[in-house]
């Protein structure tokens, strides 16, 4: 099989050759750029510049050779821009390492902490001396929802998640769009991810802060109905807008919204039915109306209590399967749900043993998850959320040799 093939097999609840990998095929199956370049001198590989293209997450541009060495399947929409070397300026990792950031991000230093500014100048989130990330700074609506919500993409825009990742639309435009996705697509057998974002509870939190959208949606339902209702306004003009021309050379549209924590659900099934639902139903089936594409939703956390209502709402496929959260073993969701929604994740705990494990230990651990979720398709390998910067490179190495293990035994 054709690595697209394989992808869109597993989805489709098919037995494929073999189990499709995803690494980077989105913001959420990556590495930190820290980490990539120990993967990258663990392995013997030639010295490359380490091009980080998410800011906030400092998640590394995956190379191609590494991409091949463990066997990819998948390819995020974004690698087919920022190809020229004066899309990208000279930045330092926390650790010191020398990388690359897009040119387009107003990244400056003022003291001690780097601080990242919006298009309108205003800045929206800082990496203070010590840390690995970007932190948000400024909730538009900490104070209360403005009475007139017309100008919510601009006051989004201000938000520090907001802040592009390639291609930055805004400045290439949509012709450059429509023709760098067509290149992309004639240059990869690999099945292409188109990171939308169409968030609704995430999104509300990085408005009004997390505790002030909780408070909202339990003490002022109509208020809350009103900001959901003009984000799915937004969403459904963008998917006209960017979906329209990029369907025939994506496979799979990539919606995100943590719902889940540790615990549990971060809300109610009741509040999940009452807000959420009808309004995911209402994006997902419109972007399967534009385009021939199966629809992935990112979601952290303990969300069984979910799954049948994001089911029953035309979701295909979920991320990144958080088997240490409540609810999430592996064995009972492939029970449950692994002939109803493809589970896109969960092939390598990181919180604890891709970390903190031997490399026997999470060879181990990543052969046992594959023999419990892959067999039937329905499953997709990435280890559960990025590679964070202090995983041993040794690991990680580890755990993609036990999916080539398992693949070729």
């Amino acid at each position: 099989m054709t690595n697209k093939e394989r992808v869109m097999t597993a989805v489709n609840f098919q037995q494929p050759d073999k189990v499709p990998i995803d690494f980077g095929g989105h913001r959420s199956s990556g590495i930190m750029a820290i980490a990539y370049r120990k993967l990258r001198d663990y392995l013997g590989m030639p010295k490359k510049p380490i091009k980080v293209y998410d800011m906030i997450q400092q998640l590394a541009v995956i190379d191609d050779d590494m991409l091949d060495r463990f066997s990819v399947d998948t390819a995020e929409l974004g690698r087919g821009f920022c190809l020229k070397d004066d899309d990208w300026n000279e930045w330092v990792l926390p650790d010191g390492t020398p990388c690359l950031i897009p040119s387009y991000v107003d990244v400056r230093k003022e003291g001690s902490r780097w601080v990242i500014y919006s298009d309108s100048g205003k800045p929206c989130g800082e990496q203070r001396e010590g840390m690995l990330y970007f932190d948000q700074i400024y909730w538009p609506y900490r104070d209360g929802l403005p009475s007139d919500l017309s100008g919510l993409p601009e006051d989004l825009a201000d938000v520090i998640w907001s802040v592009p990742t390639p291609p930055n639309i805004s400045q290439i435009g949509m012709d450059a769009l429509k023709a760098g996705a067509k290149a992309f697509r004639q240059s990869t057998d690999r099945a292409i991810v188109y990171l939308f974002g169409g968030n609704l509870l995430e999104i509300s939190s990085f408005l009004c802060t997390i505790p002030g959208f909780m408070m909202l949606m339990a003490g002022e339902p109509k208020e809350t109905h009103r900001l959901l209702d003009r984000l799915v306004e937004m969403h459904l003009e963008n998917l006209e807008k960017y979906l329209s021309p990029l369907g025939p050379y994506i496979d799979i549209v990539l919606f995100g919204d943590d719902l889940g924590m540790q615990s549990g659900p971060q809300i109610s099934p009741d509040m999940y039915h009452e807000y959420f639902q009808p309004r995911e139903k209402i994006l997902w089936n419109r972007a399967k109306e534009i385009a021939d594409v199966k629809v992935q939703l990112h979601s952290c956390g303990g969300i069984r209590p979910l799954l049948n209502g994001l089911i029953d709402a035309g979701l295909d496929m979920v991320n990144p399967v958080q088997t240490s959260a409540a609810g999430m073993e592996p064995e009972g969701l492939k029970k449950d749900f692994g002939s109803r929604i493809c589970l896109w994740g969960g092939g390598c705990d990181t919180q604890s043993v891709l970390p903190k494990g031997t490399p026997e230990e999470v060879r181990a651990h990543t052969l046992k998850n594959l023999a419990t979720l892959a067999p039937g398709g329905g499953f997709v390998f990435q280890q559960v959320h990025n590679i964070m910067s202090n995983v041993p490179p040794e690991n990680i190495a580890a755990m993609f040799n036990a999916v080539a293990e398992f693949n070729n035994a």
